[in-house]
């Protein structure tokens, strides 16, 4: 998704924002209040460290009484270890619970993924999906066990420590408070200046993964046609965009750091000299002097943390914005509230006065579907046939509910499909589509993908897997370095264009639906191949109702009749040689089929 569609949602303070994560952590966060709590001990013991060393000055040093020294040096070393035991603690407490966030937000992620409509993914970069599942969580992980806490405790530290620095000498307090005041009104201007160049730095690193993976999987026609210095080029400029915005967010970083480590310096030198002052009028003694830097040395950490604290908190802001994006996106497809149950679907489809537009169409076009009636009865075998852009991929989408009609209804055995979970129409119907998409898995795997309720029944499993196999003739199968076991590897690329189509059928008949949709399955095989696979798929069709989309002679021929779609609507439906001898748009459109280049725009179309 682009950058600029997002940034213009309203934007909540960043408090509210990164409440938003809450829901998620409250199970890790009786250890991460630990976590900060151990953190909190820590610089306290930190702070009464010069409270002894105050004492060894004003003491031992300055009576000459050595035998104090000793007690006072073991006390500073006790409250030494001690701190570094709070701060494993700190560690120990907040890392296994922050992990435990981070992969539930992904896990969560993932799944509202899978459940989103297919139009929220054709409109989202997957690089952007990608960047917001990866490094936006990861970053919420980091800032949960570390920003967070130490932003928390380090400001509880700077306000105790302050408290500390008016019991040595107030003037001295005063000095380095008042010095102070500039890093609050920068840190103030930072927020507003860094979250926007945050975001944008965010969105472009989305931009730049999607860019990689369109290369990747794109690097065959890349390399064919010889454009991969232009691909090449064309990242260079979005890595140099991304450069340029992340120079601006070391210069917003750098700003602050001036400030953060100019001011304490500033503060130190007008202290020291105030403290000389004092010291040489006994209105404080040394070892008071000697203890008021040493507490502003301890407090020197917390304040200069501040800026890069408040990055990673503003870095985080916008990941949880960019995250809750996906979350809040509306879901149109769902399932009802009261659904009904088909326990022995028959197979009868119904398409009645079927509407539909994409989201992105524009007031007054006509629908792409514009009332489209069809009926398949049980067992049935309908060839859909149109010329290209006629609408055949999308009707056959809306079986399935990969999209909603805009209009009428779509029934199976007189259900209105909306009324149906998800779950149960898609195990009711089932899809092979022209573009065969195979995943990492062993071909066995990505043949059982429609049959979950295999998984504890290897044996029975086989059996599906060869049967289903043999009807799409993916014989080439038993030649694979591992037979069925052999991983086809990232999108089946590993295969030729109709092996996977193969693989695809066959996990299609796998499934054994009442309902079979075949999106012109059949296009990447040659002639001899698709005849037996039409041949084995009689066999399958003769129980189980079917449409089909289809581009050339010898798939229409396979169904018992053929549905003409033409201008949105269905209008004639009968067998091929009927359908010949009555329509002439049906002979142009089945003459259309030696040229792929054909569509509703040619110059010479029939009536």
């Amino acid at each position: 998704m682009p950058a600029e569609s997002t940034s213009a949602a309203p934007r909540l303070g960043t408090a509210r924002a990164l409440a938003r994560i809450l829901p998620y952590a409250k199970p890790a966060l009786p250890r991460i209040v630990l976590g900060a709590v151990s953190a909190l001990l820590a610089a306290l013991v930190a702070l009464g460290i010069p409270v002894l060393l105050q004492v060894i000055v004003d003491g031992p040093l300055t009576s000459g009484d050595t035998a104090q020294i000793w007690p006072a040096a073991l006390g500073v070393l006790a409250l030494g270890i001690a701190e570094a035991v709070f701060i494993a603690a700190r560690r120990w407490f907040v890392l296994n619970p922050a992990t435990k966030v981070e992969a539930d937000i992904r896990r969560a992620l993932y799944a509202r993924l899978q459940d989103l409509p297919v139009s929220f993914h054709d409109k989202w970069q997957s690089g952007q999906l990608l960047s917001r599942a990866m490094s936006d969580i990861n970053l919420i992980r980091r800032w949960l066990a570390f920003g967070s806490v130490l932003l928390v405790v380090n400001l509880v530290t700077i306000v105790v420590g302050a408290v500390v620095l008016f019991t040595w000498n107030w003037v001295l307090a005063t000095i380095f408070l008042v010095c102070s005041i500039p890093l609050w009104i920068y840190g103030y201007v930072f927020e507003q200046k860094y979250s926007l160049v945050a975001r944008r730095s965010q969105d472009q690193q989305g931009d730049l993964a999607t860019a990689v993976e369109e290369s990747v999987h794109g690097i065959r026609v890349l390399k064919a046609f010889g454009r991969g210095s232009h691909s090449l080029e064309k990242f260079t400029r979005q890595a140099e965009t991304l450069r340029g915005t992340e120079l601006d967010k070391a210069r917003a970083v750098a700003g602050i750091w001036l400030w953060l480590l100019l001011v304490p310096d500033v503060a130190f030198a007008l202290c020291l000299l105030a403290g000389v002052w004092l010291a040489s009028t006994d209105q404080m003694t040394v070892g008071q002097l000697f203890a008021f830097f040493a507490t502003a040395t301890v407090l020197r950490f917390p304040i200069e943390s501040i800026g890069f604290l408040l990055s990673m908190t503003f870095d985080t802001r916008t990941a949880t914005d960019r995250l809750f994006e996906v979350f809040d996106e509306a879901n149109p497809i769902t399932d009802p509230d009261h659904p009904v149950t088909i326990d022995r679907p028959e197979g009868r489809l119904v398409f009645e006065n079927v509407h539909f537009h994409y989201q992105d169409a524009r007031p007054g076009d006509r629908d792409l579907l514009d009332g489209v009636d069809l009926e398949l009865v049980p067992g049935e075998t309908m060839a859909l046939v149109g010329l290209t852009g006629s609408g055949k991929t999308t009707l056959t989408a809306l079986a399935t509910r990969l999209y909603d009609v805009t209009g009428g209804a779509v029934r199976l055995d007189g259900v209105d499909i909306r009324d149906l979970t998800r779950g149960d129409l898609r195990r009711h119907i089932a899809m092979a589509f022209e573009d065969a998409t195979l995943f990492s898995a062993s071909v066995r795997d990505n043949v059982l993908l429609g049959r979950p309720d295999l998984l504890d029944d290897p044996e029975r499993a086989d059996a599906v897997v060869a049967e289903a196999l043999d009807i799409a003739q993916a014989e080439f199968v038993a030649e694979l370095p591992d037979g069925v076991a052999t991983v086809v590897g990232e999108e089946g690329l590993s295969l030729s264009g109709g092996q996977r189509q193969r693989l695809a059928l066959a996990r299609a008949v796998a499934a054994r639906p009442a309902v079979l949709v075949l999106d012109d399955p059949l296009s990447a095989l040659d002639v001899d191949t698709e005849a037996r696979v039409e041949a084995a798929l009689r066999r399958v069709l003769a129980t189980t109702t079917a449409l089909v989309v289809a581009h050339r002679p010898s798939t229409v021929q396979l169904a018992d009749r053929v549905a003409l779609l033409r201008d949105g609507k269905i209008v004639a439906v009968g067998t091929h040689s009927e359908l010949l001898r009555r329509e002439e748009h049906y002979r142009y459109v089945i003459s259309s089929f030696d040229d792929p280049n054909a569509t509703d725009r040619d110059a010479e179309v029939p009536a």
